[in-house]
């Protein structure tokens, strides 16, 4: 091939929106490549320190001599917990105006959608893996979950 094919190949790769020629035959082999590659830029995410709380006292009662002990929170959500299987976006309907799959107090059977979290585009249905009663919904509709964060408190029937 001589310089005036070759000239014209490069003319005709710029003008288009190609960004990678190849040509290979017997006696030679001609890459023609445009644009940078791709720069990937990795960070650290910063450091979350989490602390215990502190535990709360009460007052013991006048003329009570008992000295105060702590108090424990009181849980009124017990059960298991349906937790998220991937990282993503909670999404407790499936579509912004739509009704929540489900309700506090809601019984559900098994397989039935509970909600669906959103990790790249795909959205994932979270079914429940058996017949049971919804306690408590532990995340805000379009809030962003972690691997293995709690998405409900349910009580198996």
């Amino acid at each position: 091939m001589d310089i005036k094919d070759l000239k014209l190949l490069i003319k005709l790769v710029t003008e288009t929106d190609i960004t990678e020629f190849e040509m290979d035959n017997s006696d030679e082999k001609i890459i023609i490549k445009r644009g940078h590659k791709p720069e990937y830029v990795t960070m650290a995410a910063p450091a979350v320190h989490q602390y215990a709380a502190a535990p709360s006292y009460q007052a013991a009662p006048a003329g009570n001599p008992v000295s105060a002990a702590p108090v424990a929170a009181p849980s009124a959500e017990t059960g298991d917990t349906v937790n998220s299987p991937i990282v993503g976006t909670f999404y407790a309907a499936p579509g912004p105006e739509a009704a929540p799959y489900v309700t506090v107090g809601q019984i559900v059977e098994k397989g039935q959608v509970l909600c669906i979290v959103e990790a790249m585009k795909l959205m994932n249905e979270i079914e429940a893996d058996c017949k049971c009663k919804i306690v408590k919904i532990c995340k805000d509709n379009a809030q962003a979950v972690e691997f293995g964060d709690p998405l409900f408190v349910i009580q198996k029937l």
